[in-house]
């Protein structure tokens, strides 16, 4: 595994991502996928599932330092009042005394931004937390994060495959001193009947989402989460460190993307999105 290096932070450069998975297959795909050489696991609270999480890297026998675990403050946890305890909370589910990556997840909320980046500095120095960022922030809201942040930012977590173009925000957030993590890669699986992209696959004699991926981690400072249900996938999805992408496929992939192509955009949550064409 790689890791992308932002300030002291060592991000391992493919993170198993378990957006919408339930109890049972979290206990089935998350020892398979530590076993397969996952180091890094992305949750967040409103996921339901940082328990279950939890209690397979107690079980797995891998020493805590060796698991990096991002996980992401709700919305209704950013006032003060509550930010510190959904901490705690977040803690004592993931049965660790650290987070190492805690994120703010959506933008929309009525809680100032000041008053989010300072529950974020509070745990970050009370210990509770190694590294600090965003999740879904366009470039204004993450340059004034970065302005109002005494503790560095790591990461920008947004949506990224090859359909959708994010050079602006993805060079504002690498000029900010940022990596991105770029998460829905495979585009719900709209990648897999690319025929740009089974071309690029069999040339390789890769599968489709080794191509995507290796795509996605061939880029200066992006993270990318990969998200299975196939064991048979888990360690297949890793195997991506091995070979390079020649600049021309690059460029073919990246010019898959077209206008209206961004998956998720929950409403009252997300922001306002930057231009992701022309």
């Amino acid at each position: 595994m790689q890791n992308v290096h932002v300030g002291n932070a060592a991000i391992p450069a493919i993170g198993f991502g378990t957006y919408g998975m339930s109890a049972a297959e979290i206990y089935r795909l998350i020892p398979a996928a530590l076993r397969a050489g996952f180091r890094h696991i992305d949750t967040a609270q409103i996921y339901g599932n940082e328990g279950e999480i939890g209690d397979c890297v107690a079980a797995s026998g891998i020493p805590r330092s060796e698991i990096f675990l991002t996980t992401k403050v709700w919305v209704s946890n950013y006032a003060e009042r509550n930010f510190e305890a959904s901490v705690d909370e977040s803690l004592r589910k993931l049965k660790t005394d650290y987070i190492d990556l805690l994120l703010l997840h959506w933008p929309g909320s009525n809680v100032p931004l000041a008053e989010q980046i300072a529950g974020l500095n509070a745990v970050a120095r009370a210990g509770k937390v190694r590294h600090i960022g965003v999740s879904n922030f366009n470039r204004a809201l993450m340059a004034e994060s970065v302005r109002l942040s005494a503790v560095p930012l790591v990461t920008n977590q947004f949506e990224y495959h090859p359909y959708l173009n994010q050079s602006l925000l993805i060079e504002s957030t690498l000029q900010a001193g940022l990596a991105v993590t770029g998460y829905c890669g495979m585009a719900i699986g709209r990648v897999f009947s690319e025929p740009t992209l089974e071309e690029i696959a069999a040339r390789y004699d890769k599968t489709i989402a080794q191509i995507v991926l290796r795509w996605l981690v061939q880029q200066r400072g992006v993270v990318a989460l990969s998200r299975t249900a196939k064991l048979e996938r888990l360690a297949q999805n890793l195997a991506v460190f091995d070979f390079e992408l020649e600049s021309e496929d690059m460029t073919a992939i990246h010019s898959l993307a077209t206008a209206d192509s961004r998956i998720v955009n929950p409403p009252g949550l997300a922001p306002k999105w930057d231009r992701t064409s022309g």
